[in-house]
Parts: structure tokens; C-alpha cells; sequence
């Protein structure tokens, strides 16, 4: 009977001695092999690398579009320092449709302007954020007056940019929706259209 559980221990006993070397033998034999390793390592670079491909580019872009507004309301604003914008009897419409075709990269009904003109000085310029506590462009207050000869101008353009990127943790919104406001503005006094000076 004792002869028999020593039988049996030791048959037990070599089963486990086999299996144990079965698996350090597959475990050696997976760390030797190389196939797919290259495959594994993109899958592991892959994602946080096109994440930061698609964050720059959009990065780009915004930049790309924020100078591009920027041009635009140097432009446009020159119709106005000069007088030509006065001449010509242009509202709010005929300023933003000249904007549009100095700025192709937008879509005109997104561009909002806001012209002002200040009879005083340029401590009395109020060029505070347009965007409320809730991240919504507060465009109730904009208009339009494109003033008289030595006037002081404030020339804002606007436009809600939309961000796809900020789910991947790089977040360029500034507004409610993930959009981004780009604001390009340009300050400054007419010119005497004539007259003598500004004094």
C-alpha cells in the first residue's frame, strides 16, 4: 500500500516536472521568436503618433486661418481709413461682402463683423472679449459705423472655427461646440478725407 502512494506521488510528481518544463520551454521558445514584433510595436506607437499628427496639423490650420482673417481685416479696414468705404455708402452688408472675397478660406455667413468708431480717443476703445461665461459669441452688441474723417475705428472680424482634434486630448476650443474663436482687429484714425488735418 505505501509502495503504491509512493508510485503514485512519484508519477504525480513527474507529470508536474513535465508540464512545468513545457511551459518554460514555450515561454523561451515565444521570447526567442521575432515574428510580428514589428507589427506589435506600430500598434503600440501608432495611435499617440497619429494623435500628435492630426493635433499639428489642426494646430496649423488655425494658425493658418487666424492670419488669414487677420489680412483680411488689414484690407478691409484700408476701405475705411481711407474714405472709400464712406464714398461708396457700404452698411454692414457691402463691408462683410468685401471681407468674403479677401478671405476665401471662410464661409461668409460664419464671419461676423463688428465696426465702431470713437470720436474721441483711443482710451476709449473697448475691445473687451465678445465671448460670454458659457463660451457663446455674444453677437447682439455688433455693428456697424464706419464714421467720419478722423475718426477712431475699431475693425473686428469673427468667426467660429470648428476643432476635431479635442476628443484626442489636444483641445484648441476657446467656445461652446468645440469651436475656436479666431478675432482678428485692427484700431486706428481715418484718415482727413480732404480736410486739412486732424489736429
Amino acid at each position: 500500500m505505501i509502495q503504491a502512494i509512493k508510485v503514485g506521488i512519484s508519477v504525480g510528481t513527474a507529470r508536474l516536472t513535465r508540464a512545468r518544463l513545457l511551459r518554460i520551454k514555450t515561454v523561451r521558445r515565444f521570447t526567442r521568436r521575432e515574428d510580428g514584433v514589428a507589427a506589435i510595436e506600430f500598434g503600440i506607437v501608432a495611435a499617440p503618433f497619429l494623435a500628435l499628427m492630426f493635433a499639428i496639423m489642426e494646430t496649423a490650420l488655425v494658425f493658418f486661418a487666424g492670419q488669414t482673417l487677420e489680412t483680411a481685416v488689414a484690407d478691409s479696414a484700408r476701405m475705411i481709413l481711407t474714405g472709400q468705404a464712406q464714398a461708396l455708402g457700404w452698411d454692414q452688408v457691402a463691408f462683410k461682402t468685401d471681407v468674403c472675397k479677401r478671405a476665401p478660406l471662410f464661409d461668409c455667413a460664419g464671419i461676423q463683423v463688428d465696426v465702431k468708431a470713437y470720436s474721441s480717443d483711443f482710451s476709449s476703445v473697448n475691445v473687451g472679449s465678445p465671448v460670454d461665461a458659457n463660451g457663446n459669441l455674444q453677437v447682439s452688441t455688433f455693428g456697424y459705423q464706419a464714421g467720419t474723417a478722423c475718426s477712431i475705428m475699431v475693425v473686428r472680424l469673427m468667426y467660429q472655427w470648428p476643432v476635431y482634434v479635442a476628443p484626442l486630448g489636444f483641445n484648441l476650443a476657446n467656445l461652446s461646440g468645440s469651436k475656436r474663436l479666431l478675432m482678428a482687429t485692427a484700431a486706428f484714425r481715418n484718415e482727413p478725407f480732404g480736410s486739412a488735418s486732424c489736429g
